[in-house]
């Protein structure tokens, strides 16, 4: 049987959790969850489910969360190797979606896929979900965005380390790195899960961030004031499509792919 293990972060992400464990669960089976400190009972509701370990985050990176997080997503996931098939990096707001996942891994599997990309989409949602809601079927509108267009599900025993940028927008891998021959899997980021709600987010995050994140301006959305916070929602709300209404993701998705870019680099040993 396929065993796909889901490695991620969390921080005061209770109102999110039930929306992640809904979509994940129905196909990943072991959750690695580092907390950095939540103090809105994020830890225990982790701590309460018998498929997830939960670690406290260590700031590998004193001057930087983004670093510190960076960090997490290249180790966490080497702690699947020789226990799943599969494993999945990702934040608690991207749900990774396709329409029969379990059989579409196997099937990517068998083809010797070590490596597989998704196709961005920031949602938009402007009001918060209803508890409940399964988000891909119930809120299904995203703008396609080439910055939420990642590579984040891969096989641990044929890749042997990732080095990911921050903010996991690209990656270089060493070991065997073999994409699908079609991009079929959607990033569906459901950051946009009520405009009060998320702007009062953003003004949370906004304090955790470094001294280095400051100066190199990793996260530099956190301090945006509210006019420009809700410009940027109008901005993908106006381009924004039904994602259940795509027959062929690979062909329809319209920003462009950096893995398949002419001289793309996806191994450290160029």
């Amino acid at each position: 049987m396929m065993r796909v293990h889901l490695h991620t972060v969390c921080w005061n992400d209770a109102p999110r959790l039930d929306f992640f464990f809904r979509h994940y669960a129905p196909w990943v089976d072991r959750f690695f969850i580092h907390d950095d400190g939540s103090t809105d009972g994020s830890a225990e509701r982790l701590a309460s489910r018998p498929d997830v370990t939960l670690r406290k985050l260590e700031r590998a990176h004193p001057e930087s969360w983004i670093l510190s997080a960076k960090h997490i997503y290249d180790t966490s996931w080497q702690l699947s190797r020789g226990e799943a098939d599969w494993v999945v990096i990702a934040n608690i707001d991207e749900h990774l979606h396709h329409p029969d996942m379990k059989r579409y891994l196997e099937r990517m599997s068998a083809q010797g896929v070590t490596a597989i990309p998704a196709l961005g989409f920031q949602m938009i949602e402007r009001r918060t979900p209803q508890a409940g809601s399964l988000l891909w079927r119930d809120h299904p509108h995203g703008a396609p965005w080439a910055n939420m267009s990642k590579l984040q599900i891969l096989r641990p025993d044929r890749i042997a380390s990732t080095d990911y940028a921050p903010g996991r927008h690209r990656v270089r891998f060493a070991g065997e790195v073999v994409l699908p021959a079609r991009d079929e899997v959607l990033n569906l980021h459901y950051k946009y899960l009520g405009l009060d709600e998320t702007f009062e987010r953003h003004r949370q995050q906004a304090r955790r961030l470094g001294a280095l994140d400051l100066a190199r301006r990793w996260g530099h959305k956190y301090l945006w004031d509210r006019e420009t916070y809700e410009a940027d929602f109008e901005a993908h709300a106006g381009r924004a499509v039904d994602i259940s209404s795509l027959t062929d993701p690979h062909a329809e998705h319209p920003e462009p792919r950096w893995w398949r870019q002419p001289g793309a680099r996806l191994t450290i040993d160029d």
